[in-house]
């Protein structure tokens, strides 16, 4: 994406956005409602056209081109297939537009999820709809795998067997991954890159590795916490009665052996520290 801009009318969803997304790699795209993820992804899958720049994939511009195009799976978060088509239909019908889709793969993904394979979509309940959609995005093979919200509506379950199927597909046939999720915590684990969006710019693109080991969290006696947090860049304090706890930015190896006793030191959680940083982040790391 070069100096990609999208307004919609008086609203500007994205600002000047520059990206360069490596292949072959599981990419997190996170921020809060709002931020500009959908609006992102719909440029990137030419659904939208950016009020000025140009997004291209392998070189070639997205925008009424097929050809690049059909190197993208995108699993929208919307509902777009048709619901009077039986899902074995869609299977076909979506082996038209992907040349590497594997049907078998595909069926073996409804049998271990339980998806049934002569039900229309119409008639699937919220989670199979999910499903199917994930069943289509994994069996296509495309080198380019876009996920909006792939564990909505999914038990604990469903979507325990969906990151291992992930990581399954990506190990077997390593390509280019974007999820969007809000669930940050649960996917933090398949992520390698976290590219973080913030009223419609790119405001951190790091690995998860260099994000974790940029912040810990210090709890202990609020009045010790507090002494500890002189000259410190903190976020995300939570207090619960005489206790506090907080993000603290800075490296969690130089922090973990404080010798004082009254403080426990851990590593930050993904889900505090993303929307810690959404909320301050020029006051750590520049992109």
């Amino acid at each position: 994406m070069e100096n990609v801009t999208k307004d919609f009318g008086d609203t500007r969803a994205l600002n000047n956005i520059i990206l360069s997304i490596k292949p072959n790699k599981i990419h997190g795209l996170l921020g809060r409602e709002g931020a500009g993820k959908s609006t992102l992804l719909n440029l990137i899958t030419a659904r939208v056209r950016p009020t000025r720049g140009e997004i291209r994939v392998n070189g070639k511009n997205v925008w009424e081109n097929p050809q690049a195009l059909s190197q993208i799976y995108y699993m929208s978060e919307q509902a777009l297939l048709p619901a009077n088509r039986r899902v074995t239909q869609l299977f076909n019908w979506t082996g038209y537009f992907y040349p590497k889709f594997d049907l078998t793969y595909a069926e073996e993904l409804a049998n271990k999820f339980g998806l049934e394979l002569k039900k229309s979509y119409g008639e699937l309940s919220a989670s199979y709809k999910t499903i199917c959609k994930i069943v289509l995005a994994l069996a296509s093979h495309a080198p380019i795998m876009i996920l909006d919200e792939p564990i909505l509506d999914l038990d604990d379950g469903q979507r325990s067997l969906l990151y291992a199927e992930i990581r399954d597909n990506y190990a077997r046939r390593p390509k280019t991954i974007i999820i969007s999720t809000h669930l940050i915590e649960e996917v933090s684990e398949l992520i390698e890159e976290v590219i973080i969006i913030n009223y419609g710019e790119i405001v951190i693109r790091k690995s998860i590795e260099y994000l974790l080991e940029q912040a810990y969290t210090v709890s202990g006696p609020k009045t010790e916490v507090e002494k500890y947090l002189v000259g410190k860049k903190y976020i995300q304090e939570e207090i619960t009665g005489e206790s506090k706890s907080v993000t603290v930015l800075g490296e969690y190896e130089n922090q973990k052996e404080h010798g004082d006793s009254k403080l426990n030191f851990s590593r930050a959680e993904i889900k505090k520290l993303v929307n810690g940083l959404t909320e301050g982040v020029d006051d750590w790391v520049e992109y």
